[in-house]
This record gives structure tokens, C-alpha cells and sequence, in this order.
């Protein structure tokens, strides 16, 4: 990486450099210049002038891969920052993302779970609070998804959402998170089985926020009236549901084959087993479908008992599932998308480049068209090393914002 300015972010981003790695779709040399916080350029080496897909640096060592910067939708916290503690602040959100930026993530949505109306609003003001103080959080975190409080109330849908505070939509009290935040609210998750679901979806979209179906009992019926008033997301698909389904129908055939959807997983080896993730991807095929982590702040923790804002009393596993006590319920995640994408390109059916999208371009659509490798995008790239087997991608660098950030 070369670079002509130091001290630089959003508001004073460097005016020119050059970053290289391989392509993960060809393999080939790729070289990205970046100026004044975009991508100016992006070359990828002729197969003649490649030499060989393996791109060496000349030292005997294999160059890293190169791609846009990580897009994670559904954040709850991570490191040890936790987006809905009662004491966490505006700090606890720019610790968040640098922690991130450490695993590749460039574009966080952090997420506020179910919870009183008044512990949303105080999440909401940190969240803008920490974006009006630091350029490089305002250009990170694009807005903020609610996931609740209108959820399904029974077991197994609710997940590990406070039953207490589980209510129908109220355009009203949206409304009053919109004030508290500064409009920041860009999706909320619910279930579409309430009276007046369909109005409430219509009242968003028109608002310019988008709705995504989870933690949900609701019918098929339900599901599709969901999509036909405007939701295009289904949250962490396969997760959040009953133990126990009728075969057909149920609400997860409905939004598999609801192509108005586009389809959250989380690829942690836990939610969903392999041949659940491939038969899914497959279903909602690579265009409907996105990785998120669903982290939260015990990702990266050890193993043990911990007390925490999403789930209460939660046990986490040597092997990183992360799980309410005392039932079989998952109680949110303990590994970064990073991993995820990982874990997809060693499913054995999917390249790394297939992979990566699905935590790049395809969730970049919904936080204006960000992790592309184009000309005119920001300039949020990642180098990594990877190859096949390999639990999670080792990043090597990061450049948020046109400013490198990691290593």
C-alpha cells in the first residue's frame, strides 16, 4: 500500500494510494487506487501479464486477497461493546466498530433488540450521539436496525426477547424512535401476524425504512401479505422459529419461496447445519441472500456463563455457540461474518468469491449499494489470507473511508 497523506478520515481522507491483492474470482493481481475517500481505479492483471493465478509477491509468499470491505446487518455488539447495555454510551459504539474494522467489517448496522420503549430511545441517542461526534462512525454505521419489539410471544420464534416487552406495531411510538434518533432507524424486524401488520409495513416503507419478517409464528398467508405491503428482508432465516413445524406450509417455506425477500443467514456452523445453509442458499439463490453475524458481545469472549442485555443468563461453548441456559434456544452469536463467509466457502459448493458477496455486494444493496470493488464506491477494501479449510479469513489490512485503519 502507497500513500501520499497522513492524518487523514472522511472529512480529511488521503488524496491518493494504491492497494493490491488477488481477486478472489479470478485470482489474479489486482491493483485498487483510491483517492479522496473512493475508488478511482480497480486493474486485475490479464491472464498473460498474471503469470500464474497464484499471484506471488515474488518472496516466495502467496499475495493476500483483496475485496470490498465486510457489510454486516445485524450487529448487537462485539468484543466486549454492547449496543443495548443500560450503561453503555456513545463510546461503546466507536469501540464497536474499530474492534470490527480488526475482523474486516466496514459497515456496521448496529442492532437494538426487544426492549421498553424507553431503552430503544436511549439506544437510539447513543447511536447518534457516537455518529455526530466521529466522522469515521458516521460513515460506518449507515443507520440502525430495531429487531423488536413486535415479535412473535411464543417460545422458539421469540428467541430470547424479553416476553415482557413484546407489544404490536404502533406507527406512533416508530415515530417517537425517529425523533429520539435523528431518523437514524433504517430497518426494524417484526412479525407480520398482528392486526394491522400490513398498514404498519406500508407506514415504513413510505418512510423510506426497511422491513424485514423475523421471529415469527406467522402463516404463509401472512408472510406473502408481509411482502405484498413492502418487507424485503427476512431476518436470520431458519433461526427464531418453533423447535417443532408442520411439514408444509409452514412460515419458513413461505419466505424461501417469496422471492420479494431476501433471505439473512448466519453462517456460524450453529444456527443452521450445512446441509440446511446449502439447500436454503440454493433456494433463495445468491441474489435473495446475505450473511449476517447476529453478533453480540461475547464474540471473542471464552467459554462460560455470562449475564448479558440479549438472552439474560447465556451459556457459551468451546466450540462458539452461544445459547440461552437451561433451553436448547441460541441465544444470538459469537462469531464475526467474517466467519461466516468462511464457513460458506468451505461448504464445498460455494467459491470464495460466491462467499464473499454474500457479506459484500448482496447486503450492500440495502445500505446504498456499498461493498463493491467499482469505480465510484467508497473506498472500504479489505486484504486477507485464506484457503480452503481455514475457519475464518486472517485480515491482513483495512481502509475505511479511503483511510487505512488496520495494518
Amino acid at each position: 500500500m502507497r500513500s501520499t497523506e497522513p492524518g487523514a478520515g472522511p472529512e480529511n481522507p488521503r488524496h491518493a494510494f494504491e492497494l493490491t491483492g488477488r481477486d478472489p474470482a479470478t485470482g489474479r493481481r489486482c491493483t485498487v487506487e483510491v483517492a479522496d475517500g473512493l475508488i478511482v481505479q480497480v486493474h486485475v492483471d490479464s491472464a498473460d501479464s498474471a503469470g500464474s493465478t497464484d499471484s506471488s509477491t515474488g518472496t516466495g509468499e502467496t499475495e493476500p486477497w483483496l475485496a470490498p470491505g465486510l457489510v454486516d446487518l445485524q450487529v448487537n455488539g462485539f468484543a466486549g461493546f454492547d449496543v443495548n447495555a443500560a450503561d453503555a454510551g456513545p463510546d461503546t459504539i466507536g469501540a464497536m466498530v474499530r474492534a470490527l474494522w480488526k475482523v474486516g467489517v466496514t459497515t456496521v448496522v448496529p442492532t437494538i433488540v426487544t426492549a421498553a420503549e424507553e431503552h430503544v430511545v436511549t439506544c437510539l441517542r447513543r447511536v447518534a450521539a457516537a455518529r455526530a461526534s466521529d466522522p469515521m462512525v458516521r460513515h460506518v454505521v449507515p443507520y440502525v436496525h430495531v429487531e423488536g419489539p413486535h415479535l412473535s410471544a411464543e417460545d422458539g420464534p421469540r428467541g430470547v426477547h424479553d416476553a415482557d416487552q413484546i407489544r404490536p406495531p404502533d406507527i406512533a411510538e416508530f415515530d417517537r424512535w425517529q425523533r429520539a434518533g435523528e431518523g437514524l432507524v433504517g430497518m426494524v424486524t417484526l412479525s407480520p401476524h398482528f392486526d394491522g401488520s400490513a398498514s404498519y409495513i406500508r407506514a415504513l416503507v413510505d418512510r423510506g425504512v426497511r422491513v424485514s419478517v423475523g421471529h415469527t409464528g406467522a402463516t404463509p398467508e401472512q408472510i406473502h401479505a408481509a411482502a405484498d405491503a413492502g418487507a424485503s428482508l427476512s431476518t436470520h432465516l431458519g433461526n427464531g422459529a418453533h423447535a417443532v413445524l408442520p411439514r408444509h406450509p409452514n412460515y419458513v417455506w413461505a419466505q424461501l419461496a417469496d422471492d420479494r425477500l431476501t433471505a439473512g443467514f448466519i453462517a456460524d456452523g450453529h444456527h443452521l447445519p450445512a446441509d440446511t445453509l446449502v439447500a436454503m442458499l440454493a433456494a433463495k439463490g445468491p441474489a435473495r441472500s446475505i450473511l449476517v453475524s447476529d453478533a453480540t458481545t461475547l464474540a471473542g469472549s471464552p467459554p462460560g456463563v455470562y449475564q448479558t442485555p440479549v438472552g439474560g443468563a447465556v451459556e457459551l461453548s468451546a466450540e462458539g455457540r452461544l445459547s440461552h441456559v437451561g433451553t436448547p434456544y441460541l441465544a444470538g452469536a459469537a462469531r464475526p461474518v467474517t466467519d461466516g463467509v468462511a464457513h460458506v466457502a468451505n461448504l464445498g459448493r460455494f467459491s470464495l468469491a460466491e462467499a464473499l458477496a454474500l457479506a459484500t455486494s448482496s447486503p450492500g444493496r440495502f445500505v446504498g449499494g456499498r461493498g463493491r470493488l467499482e469505480v465510484g464506491a467508497p473506498a472500504d477494501l479489505v486484504t486477507f489470507d485464506w484457503s480452503p479449510g481455514n475457519p475464518t479469513l486472517t485480515v491482513d489490512r483495512v481502509v475505511v473511508a479511503g483511510t487505512p485503519v488496520v495494518g
